[in-house]
C-alpha cells in the first residue's frame, strides 16, 4: 500500500493559483500511474487529471489549460498546478496512485476559491 500525503491548498481569490503536492511513501517510478481527483461539496468525487509513468497527461476537460499536472519521480512527488481558479474549482483535492488495478489515496486536501 502506498501512503499519499498531500499539501498545498488554502484559500485563493478567484483568478489566483495554487500548487497542490502530493508525497508518496515508496518509489513512484516503477509503474504507477498519478492523479488527482477532487469532491465539491454535495458532489460525487470527479477526475482531474493524471500523469502516466512514462509522463503522458490526461485531464478533464473542466481544467484543461488552467492545471498542469507534473511529477517528480526521485522525490516520490506529484504536483499540480493550478491557475486561473474559478469558484468551482473549491473542493477536496485527493491524490491517487494507481498499479495493477489498485487504487490508494491520500486523504486530502482543502482548496477554497471565493473573493
Amino acid at each position: 500500500q502506498v501512503q499519499l500525503v498531500e499539501s498545498g491548498g488554502g484559500l485563493v481569490q478567484p483568478g489566483g493559483s495554487l500548487r497542490l503536492s502530493c508525497v508518496a511513501s515508496t518509489s513512484i517510478f516503477s509503474g504507477y500511474r498519478m492523479g488527482w481527483y477532487r469532491r465539491a461539496p454535495g458532489k460525487q468525487r470527479e477526475f482531474v487529471a493524471t500523469i502516466g509513468s512514462g509522463g503522458l497527461t490526461n485531464y478533464a476537460d473542466s481544467v484543461k489549460g488552467r492545471f498542469t499536472i507534473s511529477r517528480e519521480n526521485a522525490k516520490n512527488t506529484v504536483y499540480l498546478q493550478m491557475n486561473s481558479l474559478k469558484a468551482e474549482d473549491t473542493a477536496v483535492y485527493y491524490c491517487n496512485a494507481y498499479r495493477w488495478s489498485r487504487d490508494d489515496w491520500g486523504q486530502g486536501t482543502q482548496v477554497t476559491v471565493s473573493s
